[in-house]
């Protein structure tokens, strides 16, 4: 199942979204002109190898994708959670929340797995924070699926997808605590970046939304 959109009209550009997928894809656009051991160079020198901890890796390696479908599936959920998230925090607000999700994703996966030698790359830290928010703001919103084969739209609870997106990622996290040495060898997904990204969305949203937009019913907008 594929996630296309949800049913809520931002009320403002969402430009820092906006902008955020811009560099993530630019950054990617550079990786394709590099040869494939330059390729492998960039990833180990911008992506955060928690086995030779940087603050600035933390940082860049927010910015990096191992490849296009891990660029597409992160911005395709940027893009559908981002915009909605970011028009109830506004600009600034919402570029700190996206960060500081990031920031904190990154080093929880860091103390999980501390020997691990391979990159950890991609956006997915910050943006399960951006969906931990939208669960929060939005518990009643809807998002459009589309299932492949054979090719079928139709509509989820907003609650129920996220919480499942949820589960899983901690279920996998679970199977892969056991696992850390090995993936210091053979690589794996960061489950959980994803698992305390969302959290930190869903604590961090309570503080930082902004209390003039609260009252907005959104639905009204949808029937207009």
């Amino acid at each position: 199942m594929i996630p296309l959109r949800d049913v809520i009209p931002s009320r403002t550009t969402p430009g820092v979204t906006i902008t955020l997928i811009a560099l993530n894809v630019i950054v990617y656009l550079f990786q394709l002109l590099l040869t494939p051991p330059g390729r492998d160079s960039f990833l180990y020198a911008f992506g955060l190898v928690p086995a030779y901890f940087s603050v600035i890796a933390v940082f860049t390696s927010m910015f990096v994708h191992g490849g296009l479908a891990h660029l597409g599936g992160n911005m395709l959920f940027l893009w559908i959670f981002g915009d909605n998230v970011e028009d109830r925090m506004g600009h600034g607000r919402f570029l700190f929340f996206y960060v500081i999700c990031g920031v904190v994703a990154a080093i929880a996966q860091t103390a999980l797995s501390p020997n691990s030698l391979i990159p950890m790359v991609g956006a997915s830290g910050a943006i399960a924070g951006v969906m931990g928010a939208y669960l929060v703001l939005y518990p009643h919103s809807r998002i459009l699926m589309l299932f492949p084969f054979p090719p079928i739209l139709f509509e989820l609870p907003a609650l129920f997808f996220l919480a499942l997106w949820f589960v899983m990622q901690f279920l996998n996290g679970i199977n892969q605590l056991p696992l850390f040495e090995k993936n210091a060898i053979s690589g794996g997904v960061a489950f959980w970046a994803h698992v305390i990204g969302f959290v930190t969305g869903v604590i961090l949203i309570g503080f930082m939304k902004r209390r003039e937009r609260q009252q907005v019913e959104w639905w009204d907008q949808v029937q207009s």
